[in-house]
């Protein structure tokens, strides 16, 4: 059977959902179709135990756009996000524990050094500075570097130009600062500000959150920077927790979308894009089911598209080469657990706003880079790095009353095992030792766990596309960043074959829940269809 769109879209995952909805806006005639039976791609609410939901895989809101949320009215779709009552929490092995969040961050810090509480502030002014410019870049393609002759580079030149003027708004000791920040270490990075470990680690976890390297590998700054891009509610550099779950933005994104007159598919995965005389012309489904459209837009890694979605006969060459070469792995290990109580943690017991906090298992830098070191010749940390989160303290919706839910974020785990081992041989082994590293800070935590959810590297790519359990589809290194995002030449999000589009995470500005891919592709491919 062929049926004929002007656009179809491959994942209906948030950015998928984005791109469709302003396509459809704007009176094109889009189709998504999702392989998994749920939207929502790895911002998704499942029931992992009897009575307990959470959010699978994606877990805490922050750079979802504001722009986005009002240009699709997801409030109106239901959408509700709270923020956090307390931003971290990070408790030590000695029973010390530091506290971040407003009002108290300084004092808090003050415990360990007096001089790093006085400079607090000069750093989240800079910081701060720079992620403003760079928030206005994340909602624009960036200058793409063509060879396709004077016609095409001048509206290049001129967005560079745009860019220039932007980047000229900050002051000469800024833009040397920003220059270091996509370039140096977060360790070198932090260690230029602070003496104290504490807030070195709490600061410095945000350059290693999805990101398979220790603290001081170079560019790891950068993915520091990526992490406070963000705001909840108009508070800048927040963080929050949707009510119902991740799962809870991609569920009013889809009736936006629907809304906007959006065909979407579940249980419909694409098996092969088509093309013809060098041109993509559609889609052939997992059931054999032939679709064509004007446009052709994949929001997957573009590892997967090019290397699984297309034959490598009609992938120029130097797109082959590209994608043989891009750097996918996070180095993540995916937890959700049950439990019967709320932990109770030995460096601040009780109840508290802590609780609604990130909880940052990871006392120093030199804690993380041995975390990754050890990984890499082991494949996974023994000593490993756990962020905790339990949104139900947040929301009644997730669990049974006087019962609650986790989310564990650990790292640093190999997207794949060495020596040929399989991660379906070691999943329980590991998630084992991740429960017991909560234990270690929270005693009794282990016997409060009723049931849980593991989700390897392998898991993730199987379940969600993430190839290597990449949360981001592509490191964030300065060689995959901005105008080489996914490569150069496609940054403006046309793929490497006409009628091809790319709106997912493995474009500018990368990954998280953002919808900014898809709201940039959106604008791109509207221009081309006009």
């Amino acid at each position: 059977m062929t049926t004929s769109r002007d656009v179809i879209i491959i994942g209906a995952g948030h950015n998928g959902l984005v791109c469709a909805t302003y396509l459809a806006k704007a009176g094109l005639k889009v189709t998504v179709l999702e392989r998994r039976e749920v939207v929502g791609g790895a911002a998704v609410t499942e029931e992992f135990h009897a009575g307990f939901r959470n959010s699978v895989a994606a877990y805490t809101v922050s750079l979802l756009q504001p722009k986005v949320i009002k240009d699709l009215d997801l409030h109106a779709h239901g959408l509700r996000i709270v923020e956090r009552k307390l931003g971290n929490f990070l408790p030590l092995p000695d029973g010390r524990s530091l506290r971040v969040g407003a009002g108290i961050t300084r004092e808090e810090v003050a415990k360990f050094s007096k001089r790093d509480a006085e400079r607090l502030a000069d750093y989240e002014h800079r910081l701060e500075a720079i992620a403003d410019v760079l928030r206005v870049l994340a909602m624009e393609p960036p200058p793409n570097i063509t060879d396709g002759g004077w016609w095409k580079a001048i509206p290049e030149l001129v967005r560079a130009g745009k860019l220039g003027k932007r980047l000229h708004k900050l002051d000469t000791g800024l833009r040397q600062e920003l220059l270091d920040l996509f370039t140096i270490s977060a360790a070198e990075y932090l260690d230029r500000w602070f003496e104290s470990e504490p807030i070195k680690a709490v600061l410095g976890f945000d350059g290693i959150v999805g990101n398979y390297a220790s603290p001081h590998s170079p560019g790891s700054a950068y993915v520091l920077l990526h992490h406070v891009f963000g705001e909840v509610n108009g508070v800048k550099g927040a963080w929050g927790h949707a009510i119902g779950g991740m799962g809870a933005i991609t569920q009013a994104m889809a009736k936006a979308a629907r809304a906007a007159g959006v065909d979407i598919r579940t249980g419909c995965g694409v098996r092969e894009v088509m093309v013809e005389n060098g041109r993509v012309v559609g889609v052939v489904t997992a059931n054999s089911e032939i679709l064509q459209a004007r446009a052709i837009v994949a929001n997957v890694n573009p590892k997967l598209l090019y290397e699984q979605l297309l034959s490598p006969l009609v992938v120029p060459a130097p797109t082959r080469e590209r994608m043989a070469n891009w750097r996918c792995g996070s180095g993540t290990f995916r937890m959700n657990v049950a439990l019967s109580a709320l932990p109770d943690f030995s460096a601040l017991p009780g109840p508290g706003d802590h609780l609604t906090a990130g909880i940052i298992m990871a006392p120093s830098i030199a804690y993380m880079d041995r975390a990754w070191q050890d990984a890499i010749a082991h494949g996974w940390s023994r000593q490993p790095i756990v962020e905790m989160l339990i949104p139900s303290t947040l929301d009644d919706s997730l669990a049974p009353q006087g019962q609650h839910v986790a989310s564990l974020f650990c790292q640093h785990v190999a997207p794949v095992l060495p020596d040929g081992r399989n991660w379906d041989d070691h999943r329980d082994e590991v998630a084992d030792l991740m429960i017991a590293t909560v234990d270690r800070f929270a005693p009794g935590f282990k016997d409060l766990v009723i049931a849980r959810q593991a989700l390897t590297p392998l898991d993730l790519e199987r379940t969600f596309g993430l190839i290597g359990g990449d949360i981001f589809h592509g490191a964030l290194s300065l060689n995959q960043l901005f105008s080489a995002r996914p490569m150069l030449g496609q940054a403006d999000y046309r793929g490497a074959l006409p009628g091809l589009y790319l709106c997912g995470a493995g474009t500018h500005p990368g990954g998280g829940v953002t919808g900014a891919p898809g709201h940039n592709a959106a604008r791109v491919i509207k221009a081309d269809l006009r």
